[in-house]
């Protein structure tokens, strides 16, 4: 059945039973599909039935879906025109993981971070207002973007205005790890509690056994309603100015799709709260969840990610040295966005419960609440992905650099990820913390560079310092020697030698792609220096002024050029009046599109080859 769906149209004639036996089909689709490509597989599984009720029910493209982060959306994207291109999900040249505007008309909003869908439903929805028009727009939102600042914006704006606005509330009590914060909890055991069951149960029964006539039935059945929002999950919705539906069952076709129904026909702004099971139809998923949000190629029989051979990941070398770290030292904390596991901090959350602390989806929430720990003595190390810190930019400039806290920030995932695309790559945050006083920046190249780094900076209480690491498995430099002691704004000359042309100086993971650059000049008998510029802020300001003995300084770094490692270096050589021919090696200005981080560096001309022969390049020309 699901080869002839090609539109959501082919939902809608179909039966019960036949939308029932697709729900299955999809299942099985994405769980084949994603054992070979990788992806964000749980979220997905539990959303099928509401996905295809929300089809089936409204009139799409016309009326609009907002998908909230875009995890839950692969059986949007499968009966949306993609089915014969969900082989490419996350590939290069492929569909995006995400919702993505330039791909489908049903994709209505680029998204990847979470929080966003109400405020941009409201947008469209005060659009349509101002255009007389008559579309429909709801929001999908799940119970862990709850815990984010933006959408508490949203739903509070949106029952301000009072517009047709249907949001729906996804809730299966997970976000990546699981959910944090109150208002999930609120939900959970609200619903789920026994007097407020009790009281659903009897007092529906209650009403179905009054001999009355129906208009006084159903005035009852109101007054009995309102009369206990209290007990119901839907209390702080209502107060918000939304009129609250559910929970319902969300693997439950027929209530969702009568649900919807009903609702598309209401005035104002409405909340329908959907229970669903993160996994749902895939044992393996249903029981680790975590796991499966977001999981590269596995064996689809047993549930087991397939692995090479790789080395340790950056984020677990920095989980495991930072539990070394807290072991040793009781004042020093670790905080965390909804993303225990992927930082590599669920080890030391279990060892240190009181001194681990998630707080769910909130950035802002986080840094600033590591200030209010670092006034009071402790040393709080921030653990954020490179593209999620930039949420928080505010509060790292307003509530820690500005005071002079001494904040570690450990940034994940800093430089291409890849496979998850434009909403998560980490190439900005050298320019965002470049400009901010007081703000030290650091690259450590490999993985035990990256542990002498932390054990420096939880000792280090003269500024504010960050720590930013690469996704996947650190560089492996051990060959090379290491600073017998880290000094602010120090760096290491990895490679000299005699009579040397080029000065490649390079950060973090970079510095193993310039040493490879290196080989390659050296076979073509142009010799090099290579420097490990572990500071990215403070720069090493005495091998700067030596540069001007070189034909060609380059630099290297996986950051955007604008505002970058680079242009710190020729901005400095431009102020002291040092004259050597210079090229930066950067990112360019634009948002860079999913593929693997291999693919990616070659066809933006970071690795070694393509950086040789630009060298190369560029001294004959000198020459000519």
């Amino acid at each position: 059945m699901l080869e002839e769906i090609n539109d959501p149209k082919d939902l809608r004639g179909l039966s019960l039973k036949e939308l029932e036996s697709l729900v299955e089909e999809i299942r099985e689709f994405i769980i084949k599909t994603v054992s070979k490509t990788g992806g964000h597989l749980a979220s997905s599984l539990g959303a099928v039935e509401l996905t295809l009720a929300l089809h089936y029910v409204f009139n799409t493209p016309k009326d609009k879906l907002v998908w909230d982060v875009g995890h839950q959306t692969y059986a949007h994207k499968i009966i949306t025109g993609r089915r014969d291109r969900f082989n490419t999900l996350r590939q290069y040249g492929g569909i995006s993981g995400f919702p993505k505007r330039e791909e489908s008309i049903y994709d209505t909003f680029n998204v990847g971070h979470a929080g966003t869908s109400i405020s941009a439903a409201l947008g469209m929805a005060l659009a349509r207002d101002l255009e007389k028009g008559n579309e429909k727009v709801v929001a999908i939102i799940g119970d862990g973007s709850l815990s984010c600042g933006i959408a508490y914006e949203g739903l509070d704006n949106a029952g301000y205005v009072d517009t047709d606005l249907i949001v729906v509330v996804n809730d299966n009590n997970m976000s990546i790890s699981p959910s944090l914060g109150s208002i999930s909890a609120y939900l959970s055991k609200k619903m789920s509690g026994p007097v407020y069951n009790k009281l659903r149960d009897e007092i529906e029964k209650l009403i179905h056994s009054l001999p009355l006539p129906e208009q006084p039935t159903l005035k009852l059945a109101r007054k009995i309603e309102e009369s206990i929002k209290f007990f119901s999950p839907g209390l702080l919705f209502e107060e918000l100015g939304f009129k609250y539906f559910g929970p319902l069952d969300g693997h439950r076709l027929q209530d969702l799709i009568d649900v919807f129904k009903n609702v598309k026909n209401l005035k104002g702004p409405i909340v329908v709260h959907v229970v669903t099971k993160k996994g749902k139809g895939y044992k393996p998923a249903e029981n680790n969840p975590s796991l499966f949000h977001g999981i590269g190629k596995f064996d689809v029989e047993t549930g087991k990610p397939i692995k090479s051979a790789a080395k340790p990941s950056c984020s677990s070398v920095f989980g495991d040295r930072v539990l070394e770290i807290m072991k040793e030292n009781e004042k020093v904390v670790a905080i965390t966005a909804a993303m225990l596991i992927g930082t590599g901090l669920q080890r030391a959350k279990e060892e240190f419960p009181d001194r681990v602390f998630d707080v769910g989806i909130a950035e802002q929430h986080a840094v600033t609440m590591a200030g209010g720990l670092a006034v009071k003595g402790f040393k709080p190390i921030v653990a954020i992905y490179s593209t999620f810190l930039q949420r928080a930019y505010d509060q790292i400039i307003h509530d820690i650099a500005l005071q002079n806290l001494p904040v570690v920030f450990a940034i994940d995932r800093a430089g291409i990820v890849g496979d998850d695309g434009e909403t998560h790559q980490g190439v900005f945050d050298i320019s965002y913390l470049r400009p901010v006083p007081n703000m030290v920046i650091t690259a450590p190249r490999d993985a035990k560079e990256l542990e002498m780094l932390l054990d420096f900076a939880v000792n280090y209480k003269d500024h504010p310092m960050a720590i930013r690491y690469p996704r996947g498995s650190c560089p492996d430099t051990f060959n090379l020697p290491y600073p017998e002691e880290i000094r602010v704004g120090k760096w290491q000359v990895l490679k000299q030698s005699k009579e040397d042309k080029v000065a490649i100086l390079a950060i973090g993971n970079m510095v193993s792609v310039a040493l490879g650059v290196s080989d390659i000049l050296e076979k073509n008998s142009i010799n090099s220096t290579v420097v490990d510029c572990l500071f990215v802020k403070p720069m090493d300001e005495d091998m700067l002024n030596e540069l001007s003995n070189y034909d060609l300084v380059i630099t290297i770094e996986e950051n955007v050029k604008f505002g970058g490692f680079g242009e710190g270096v020729l901005s400095y050589l431009n102020d002291k009046g040092i004259k050597v021919p210079a090229k930066i090696f950067a990112l360019p200005d634009m948002f860079i599109e999913h593929g693997s981080q291999e693919i990616l560096r070659n066809k933006y001309s970071l690795s070694p080859s393509k950086i040789a022969n630009d060298i190369m390049e560029t001294l004959r020309n000198f020459n000519s």
